[in-house]
């Protein structure tokens, strides 16, 4: 059959009306299914205003039906109630307090996510993934966010008891935690160790992250750092926007950082280096551990996916996701993830989420083995996908960042472990402190560190103040951890005296994943040069 040109028009008008046709059929029918699901869920909320045997909180109905939709989600996508909005606000532009741990509800459970670094839940001894299933005797199963909160946050000074379920350990752990003024920079401190090597601790990513760590660099720089430990052990991440701007201090020219990929392409970025700073030049360490995760990840992947320099310690949490965070109308918010995020090399550091119990277990169920692993050879057997770093190493993607050196936190004994969580350590030194006075010949940090020691006698007074609280003496336990002991009850003293240089430069010397680190500058320099 021959077309007849005059009739084209004809033609195209209706194709083109009936593909305008479709759509608006196909959006009525997507509509349409829309309405009758939120005349669904409209008519279970009634039925059960109207019937149910008792009366009803209409607005914690409708929360947990938010909560159970995003169930079926990524473990990401969370619903935020007003009072929780109001603390997330606070974790990243002021201070509260009250005891020092961001966690998560898991299946009812209070899950901690992060015992933050030198705060009063740490200093106990509380670890990523330990369950609060007690608070003050009562049981905390079933709490809601802004519940938890209330119960943990208080007055300076005073105390709030918790039960703890470890996986690996058959009794609960009681804590007695003292509440304490929560410091919210992000920057926990920054110091000199041993002349040159600028360390910095970074327990956020927030909305000042940058300039506090551009500040400690600039300070650490004036005093002689030639060599950069940048700490990112139990960093839970924060602004993605940050964790740039922090990478571009270290990752010169204009080289991809990092890059994000959704299934709207209006979320899909890129992050390159803008900047040029003389920490660029510098030897770089970066400390991680199963507690790093998120935008500290994107820090560590940049640096390792350019050969910028050294990654040491535990392989990480394996947080690639991206949420969105959405205000509603009363205040309360929703993230929503929009989109995964990808290391320079393409890696994407998600891990896998399908079962969200197993997601939050594995952290606590990995077993590091000291090693060298520059190649990744650690994990030639790993079913990931391999990539290549700028200097052609393989390193894998799909589960956080793995270091070049692998070293295991040191375990406690379980003498240390009751030590700690029963705060013996704190009871003890506010004792020794209120009965001592200052020595007159230490006057610097540098004196302290030099001239000031926990003698052997201390260490039976100690002992002895331990078994009065109730916590028995355990030979073997305190041989084997008679050093840490020992440099522990000196960092108390420190931290009164010095304040947080005074806590990490004491700490730091008996710190395996530290120590371990700074003997790795000299390879972490040829970077820079190859």
């Amino acid at each position: 059959m021959k077309l007849n040109f005059k009739q084209l028009p004809v033609y195209i008008i209706i194709l083109l009306a009936g593909i305008y046709g479709g759509i608006q059929l196909s959006e009525h029918f997507s509509l349409s299914t829309k309405n009758q699901l939120v005349q669904k869920f409209d008519d279970v909320l009634t039925f059960t205003n109207r019937y149910y045997i008792d009366s009803v909180d209409e607005n914690k109905l409708v929360e947990g039906a938010i909560r159970g939709m995003f169930d079926e989600l990524d473990p990401h996508t969370v619903y935020i109630s007003a009072a929780e909005q109001l603390e997330s606000e606070e974790q990243f532009r002021g201070n509260f307090e009250g005891i020092g741990i961001e966690f998560q509800i898991i299946n009812d459970t209070i899950v901690v996510a992060s015992a933050m670094t030198g705060e009063p839940s740490e200093t106990v001894g509380i670890l990523s993934g330990d369950r609060i299933v007690k608070i003050n005797g009562k049981s905390s199963v079933g709490l809601k966010n802004e519940e938890v909160i209330k119960l943990l946050r208080g007055k300076k000074g005073s105390q709030v008891e918790v039960s703890i379920a470890r996986p690996n350990l058959q009794q609960l752990l009681n804590f007695k935690i003292t509440r304490d003024k929560i410091n919210l920079s992000s920057v926990d401190v920054s110091l000199v160790y041993d002349n040159e090597i600028g360390y910095i601790n970074l327990t956020r990513f927030s909305a000042t992250s940058t300039d506090e760590v551009k500040k400690a660099l600039d300070d650490l720089y004036k005093k002689g750092m030639k060599k950069i430990v940048l700490d990112l052990r139990n960093n839970p991440g924060g602004y993605l926007d940050q964790a740039h701007s922090i990478s571009d201090l270290f990752i010169d020219s204009t080289k991809l950082i990092v890059y994000t990929k959704g299934r709207i392409k209006k979320f899909d970025e890129e992050f390159k280096a803008e900047k040029t700073y003389p920490y660029e030049k510098l030897p770089l360490i970066i400390l991680v551990n199963r507690g790093s995760a998120s935008a500290s990840e994107i820090v560590a992947g940049a640096v390792q996916d350019w050969d910028r320099g050294l990654i040491i310690g535990e392989t990480t949490f394996g947080k690639g996701l991206v949420q969105h965070p959405i205000l509603l109308d009363d205040n309360s918010a929703v993230r929503i993830t929009i989109a995964k995020y990808f290391t320079p090399s393409g890696r994407a550091i998600q891990r896998e989420y399908k079962d969200k119990k197993e997601y939050y277990d594995e952290i606590l169920e990995r077993k590091t083995v000291d090693t060298e692993n520059i190649n990744h050879e650690n994990e030639k057997d790993s079913n990931k996908t391999i990539f290549r770093t700028k200097k052609g190493r393989t390193v894998f993607g799909g589960g956080g960042i793995t270091p070049d050196y692998l070293v295991n936190t040191e375990t406690d004994s379980k003498y240390s472990l009751e030590l700690r969580r029963n705060n013996i350590y704190y009871q003890f030194i506010r004792k020794y402190l209120d009965k001592k006075n200052k020595p007159k010949d230490i006057i610097t940090l540098k004196d302290f560190n030099d001239k000031f020691s926990i003698g052997n006698q201390d260490l039976d007074e100690y002992v002895k103040f331990a078994e009065n609280k109730n916590v028995k003496y355990d030979a073997v336990g305190f041989r084997k951890d008679k050093e840490i002991i020992r440099m522990r009850l000196k960092a108390f003293i420190a931290r009164d005296w010095f304040k947080q240089e005074g806590w990490y430069s004491t700490l730091l010397k008996t710190d395996k994943q530290f120590q371990q680190a700074i003997t790795h500058f000299d390879e972490a320099g040829k970077f820079l040069h190859n």
